[in-house]
């Protein structure tokens, strides 16, 4: 609906659905200026959908963007690389930079691609609340955090929030990050090179001191996806508690973010032997270094891009910053099993709190707005408890949702192999 809105979204488009919000560090997003939502409190599942503005394909050659401007991870991008009629639809969403020979160069810009993505939702959803559809999921809140728009959707009792980020997708592989492709990783002979570097984004981030109107940051987040088949699930499990453990702990001041845990944990794949990582009965292991590989990259001031190393994704911390911290992680890693039961408990205490919420919304019975006779609740409620049984059955793996935009109510399910 937005594509059809002014038609600037490309018409065959590809989004990409990740597990987990913004915030559970599925993309390299800056946190600092996102609202807090709370498990159980504002909702219970999470998402992050990369929508795609501009699509680069040419996979016959490395891709080289323009980092003259930017820190190492980050580039701008100019819409010399389109064509007339997409430079005419995006004019209005670039900063625009006058060279001395009299040729005009336009920077599309993530902040203004960002305010233009908002108003384009908020326009749709004013339109879908206008003319209700059945089976249509009823919109809870609609929030703008920096360059990003989450969306808090109920469908019968179940609320789920999606962060949705406009992207640039490319197809190919950066050529900043080509000498990553020469070296040994953990991954060599489980996937092809083709699966791993088939795409890369551009997504709405810029770097400490870099311009916030022209600058995007490179993500690899289709690579993680396959990455991910990889990894054991021992160590995604103590990748999961870890994360569980640190998350609010050091949230303040801001430094350590869930991305870098998962950077880190991609790095530890690489640097240990295989047979080790495969042990099924070793996630307390893995925990325990997963805590001292982060000790080490706050002293050190050092965690490296998983995929171009020579970017530090901690340098700009203070001193101070990084010493309050480590002695937070000082006392995890003195007593990592009593943290890990306070971070359980508030997982069973927003999950007590979803099921009282939605025990209230069934015993209540309100109509809803998005239906058109019959049991009101009855379409939501038969896809929310679809989707919580195939997510219960199949632990660790894709499902894939086709619908048709046309008629909403008979959505497709598709179940891949081995997916966290």
């Amino acid at each position: 609906m937005v594509q059809k809105l002014d038609q600037k979204l490309p018409v065959a488009n590809e989004y990409l659905l990740l597990s987990g919000g913004v915030r559970e560090g599925v993309v390299d997003l800056d946190l600092d200026e996102l609202n807090v939502y709370a498990r159980g409190t504002d909702y219970d599942m999470d998402f992050t959908l990369l929508v795609p503005a501009l699509k680069l394909h040419d996979r016959n050659q490395p891709v080289t963007l323009d980092m003259r401007h930017s820190a190492l991870c980050h580039s701008w991008l100019s819409l010399r690389l389109f064509d007339e009629g997409t430079i005419s639809k995006w004019k209005d969403c670039c900063t625009v930079v006058d060279h001395i020979n009299g040729a005009t160069n336009y920077f599309f810009s993530p902040t203004k691609v960002a305010d233009w993505f908002y108003e384009s939702i908020s326009i749709v959803l004013s339109e879908i609340q206008k003319k209700p559809q059945r089976g249509m999921p009823k919109v809870e809140k609609v929030e703008k955090n920096g360059t990003i728009i989450s969306i808090i959707l109920g469908v019968g009792s179940s609320r789920m929030l999606y962060d949705i980020v406009p992207v640039v997708s490319f197809k190919g592989w950066p050529a900043v990050a080509q000498s990553w492709l020469m070296e040994n990783h953990f991954w060599d002979g489980k996937i092809t090179e083709e699966e791993v570097i088939s795409g890369f984004y551009l997504v709405p981030a810029c770097s400490y001191k870099g311009t916030k109107d022209n600058e995007w940051r490179l993500s690899f987040a289709r690579s993680e996806v396959q990455l991910k088949k990889c990894i054991s699930s021992s160590l995604m499990q103590a990748y999961q508690a870890c994360k569980a453990i640190i998350i609010k702990l050091l949230s303040r001041p801001k430094a350590i973010s869930p991305y870098h845990l998962r950077s880190m944990m991609l790095w530890a794949c690489d640097r240990l032997p295989a047979n080790y990582l495969a042990q099924e009965d070793y996630a307390a292991h893995f925990l325990l270094g997963l805590i001292d590989d982060l000790q080490h990259c706050l002293v050190n001031k050092m965690c490296p891009n998983y995929f171009i190393p020579q970017c530090n994704m901690l340098e700009h911390l203070s001193e101070e910053t990084v010493m309050l911290h480590a002695r937070k992680l000082s006392s995890v890693r003195s007593d990592p099993a009593e943290h890990l039961r306070t971070a359980i408990e508030h997982v069973k205490a927003a999950n007590r709190l979803t099921l009282e919420l939605q025990r209230r919304g069934s015993t209540t019975s309100i109509p809803s707005p998005q239906s058109d006779g019959g049991d009101p609740n009855q379409p939501d409620d038969r896809l929310a408890k679809k989707l919580q049984q195939l997510v219960t059955e199949n632990p660790g793996k894709s499902i894939s949702v086709f619908i048709n935009p046309d008629d909403v109510t008979r959505p497709h399910f598709r179940i891949d192999d081995k997916f966290f």
